[in-house]
């Protein structure tokens, strides 16, 4: 008997040892497969990032500006602003 003991607790040990073994694998590869997953995903995302972001600025940029010019212009018109003060305004806006 004690050296059937010895032999089922021998295959236990290995059994354990493989298992833990495997599952050290199996973290290390979906480690790293999570690495790539992480970093294809930021390259896409700085890859749309660029392409989208400029047109918008410029857009609320120019609507801006027509929006002061047309209000220096009101102002201008109810003899608020010279046609001096006026000018230097609007080369300011404009840049």
């Amino acid at each position: 008997m004690p050296g059937l003991l010895r032999g089922v607790a021998r295959t236990a040990v290995i059994a354990g040892t493989a298992t833990t073994v495997s599952n050290r694998v199996s973290r290390r590869q979906a480690g790293r497969w999570a690495q790539q997953d992480a970093a294809a995903q930021q390259q896409q995302a700085q890859a749309q990032a660029p392409a989208a972001a400029p047109p918008a600025p410029a857009a609320e940029d120019t609507t801006s500006k027509l929006d002061q010019l047309k209000q220096l212009g009101d102002l201008r018109d109810q003899g608020v602003l010279t046609e001096e003060e006026f000018a230097e305004q609007k080369r300011r806006i404009l840049g």
